[in-house]
């Protein structure tokens, strides 16, 4: 499955209740030293949102054109920040409070040190023509940016500079002996072919035990113990598109295209599937009580209770479902399509 294809699987939203309007919030930023600047759009909050993230005691969503929307003080207000960016931005992660970053098409990586009030651009490159999906810092110093086609870049000192990192212990068997073939034959042919064979790297996360869960294309599932410098790809059970993963209460899950979901054990030991009410390509999962709350394609909303239990809460037919997140207060805010709302729990 091609980036351009979870893209178009990440799109999509709306969903029960929506409270508050958005305007703009006034703050510092450095986007007059950029050619393309994101635009203050008073539609914004009800345009393509791709993720949400909380920031302290607040949350923020980021989308199409550069948008970055922050939730206000009170909670019931979206407000649109100003950015040094007009590419999509695909995901948003908070180390703490302050600390954050967002990444998105043409490789974008934006920063920001005061809870997404500003932002500042690290990098970008458009000719590398592909997207980042994913972005996850240690600390405020060391991090790692994921993408499709195996881009893979990383940070030693914060952002201010970014390494690209080629991982072939994440290729498959019979794609690492071609290459290994091809080195041989024409070396050329060999730093072109290595540049685009991985596997879309989706989404990567922290587990409880500190070790690092990246999952991607064609049944990618891979470990690493050492902040991502070298990864296992595990033996795993289904070789389509896996999107997103999570973990709750020791038990690991991941999921993906076409509504095939996946559960085990901390130390990965066995997997099994996963039952879903329907087809829909699964984007996104968020903790509730007794279980996690997923959202995917044509509008899915569904309930994962602890007995691996699946349960269809809602559906919007013609809509896609890209991000989930619970906030400060305990309200679950949903992403895509059609930007931002609010799921009122029953």
């Amino acid at each position: 499955m091609s980036y351009r294809m979870l893209q178009a699987a990440a799109l999509g939203l709306g969903i029960l209740t929506f409270q508050g309007a958005i305007s703009p919030l006034h703050a510092e930023t450095q986007s007059a030293t950029w050619a393309l600047t994101g635009q203050l759009q008073p539609l914004a909050v009800h345009s393509l949102m791709l993720d949400i993230a909380q920031a302290g005691s607040t949350m923020v969503a980021v989308g199409e054109r550069g948008h970055i929307l922050r939730l206000s003080a009170d909670a019931n207000q979206w407000q649109q920040v100003a950015t040094p960016s007009q590419a999509q931005l695909t995901k948003v992660f908070f180390l703490d409070a302050n600390h954050g970053w967002a990444v998105g098409h043409d490789a974008t990586i934006l920063a920001t040190q005061d809870g997404g009030l500003s932002w500042q651009q690290q990098f970008s490159s458009p000719e590398l023509a592909r997207p980042l999906l994913d972005v996850w810092f240690a600390d405020s110093q060391n991090g790692i940016a994921v993408g499709a086609y195996g881009l893979f870049l990383r940070t030693t000192d914060g952002g201010q500079s970014w390494q690209k990192e080629f991982h072939p212990e994440l290729l498959s068997q019979d794609d690492a002996d071609y290459l290994a073939d091809l080195k041989q034959q024409d070396e050329e042919a060999y730093q072109a072919e290595s540049d685009s064979i991985l596997p879309h790297f989706n989404r990567v996360i922290a587990l409880e035990d500190k070790r690092l869960l990246m999952v991607g294309e064609l049944g990618m599932v891979a470990i690493s113990e050492d902040g991502g410098r070298l990864w296992q790809r595990l033996e795993f059970i289904y070789d389509g598109s896996l999107f997103n993963a999570i973990e709750r209460d020791k038990q690991l899950y991941v999921f993906g295209l076409r509504g095939h979901a996946f559960s085990a054990p901390e130390d990965m030991s066995q997997w099994q599937e996963i039952k879903m009410p329907l087809e829909s390509t699964l984007n996104a999962a968020a903790p509730v009580k007794g279980g996690l709350l997923l959202v995917g394609n044509g509008g899915a909303v569904i309930r994962l209770d602890n007995n691996l239990h699946a349960e269809l809460v809602t559906q919007r037919r013609g809509e896609n479902l890209s991000a989930v997140a619970v906030d400060p207060k305990g309200r679950l805010w949903i992403a895509g399509t059609k930007g931002l709302f609010e799921l009122k729990q029953q």
